[in-house]
C-alpha cells in the first residue's frame, strides 16, 4: 500500500494542525537569531514554515515540498511570505551554501534516502549556518497513531509491517545522530519536544482519518465500509475518552540541529 500525499485540506485537517504545534516550539528551540534566509524542506502544508514566518522574523524563506497540492496549499496559505514551490528534497535546485537555516520537519523518516536529503541540506547551507529536522517519536511516544495502529493491526494481523512504531522503529536520537554523522554534519544536538492534543470528541478525531492522506489515512480509505466502522468503535473503546467526551493524547517528536562549520 502507498501512502497517498497529494491533497492538502485533508491532510491538514488530520496532521497539519498537530505540526503547527509543535513547529513553534521546534523554531523555538532552534533559537534563530537575526533576520536570515531560510529554506523548509518538505514542506507540506506550511506548518513549519508558518512557524519560521512567526516565530523567526526571515528576510527571505523558500519552501519545498514534492506534492503539488500540498505546494499549492502552503503558498495559499503563506502567501507573499514565502516562496513555495515543488522540488525533490534529494536533488535541491540550490546553489552551494545558499540559506541560513536549513530546516524540515515530520519529513525525513518518509524519505528512502535520508541521508542524501541531509547531505543535500549540508549543501545549501552556509558556512555557521544551521540544519535542523524533527521527526515523530513513533516508538515510544506518538498515541494519536499507536492507538490506531494497534486497534488497526488487532483487526488485520497481516498488516503489521504497516504499524508507524514497526514501519519507523530505527528513528530515534541515536539512528537521527548517525544520519547526520554519515551526511557528513557535525554531531547532532538532540531534544525532545512534547505536545498534547486536545480532541472535542470521538468524531473529531476519527472523522480526519477518512481522509485518505498519509499512511493512516492511506490505509483507512483501503478499507471496506464494514472494516472502518469495526475499527471505529474498537478505537472508540480503546481511547481515554472522558466524561465529557474529549480525548487528550500526547505526541513526542525527536528534534536534532547542528551548525556547519563550527
Amino acid at each position: 500500500m502507498r501512502d497517498n500525499w497529494s491533497s492538502g485540506k485533508p491532510y491538514e485537517e488530520f496532521m497539519g494542525r498537530w505540526s503547527t504545534i509543535i513547529s513553534k516550539d521546534f523554531i523555538n528551540w532552534i533559537n534563530p537569531q537575526g533576520k536570515q534566509h531560510w529554506l523548509d524542506i518538505g514542506c507540506g502544508t506550511g506548518a513549519l514554515s508558518s512557524a519560521i514566518i512567526e516565530n523567526a522574523k526571515p528576510s527571505h524563506l523558500t519552501s519545498v515540498d514534492l506534492s503539488e497540492g500540498f505546494i499549492n496549499t502552503a503558498q495559499a496559505r503563506l502567501g507573499n511570505s514565502a516562496h513555495c514551490v515543488v522540488g525533490d528534497a534529494t536533488s535541491l535546485a540550490f546553489g552551494n551554501s545558499t540559506f541560513d537555516y536549513v530546516v524540515s520537519g515530520l519529513f525525513l523518516n518518509f524519505m528512502s534516502q535520508p541521508r542524501t536529503a541531509l547531505r543535500e541540506m549540508k549543501r545549501v547551507a552556509k558556512n555557521e549556518g544551521t540544519v535542523a529536522t524533527f521527526v515523530w517519536d513513533y516508538q515510544e511516544k506518538m498515541e494519536l497513531l499507536q492507538y490506531f495502529w494497534d486497534c488497526a493491526v488487532e483487526l488485520d494481523p497481516t498488516r503489521s509491517k504497516l504499524h508507524e512504531s514497526v514501519r519507523f522503529s530505527d528513528f530515534n536520537a541515536e539512528y537521527i545522530n548517525q544520519l547526520f554523522i554519515a551526511a557528513e554534519l557535525p554531531e547532532a544536538i538532540m531534544s525532545q519536544i512534547e505536545i498534547e492534543m486536545q480532541f472535542q470528541s470521538f468524531e473529531d478525531y476519527w472523522l480526519p482519518f477518512l481522509g485518505g492522506q498519509g499512511p493512516a489515512s492511506s490505509y483507512v480509505q483501503s478499507l471496506d465500509d464494514a472494516h472502518k466502522t469495526r475499527l471505529s468503535e474498537m478505537l472508540k473503546e480503546r481511547l481515554p475518552v472522558r466524561q465529557d467526551g474529549t480525548i487528550s493524547l500526547v505526541a513526542r517528536a525527536w528534534a536534532a540541529k547542528c551548525a556547519i562549520g563550527v
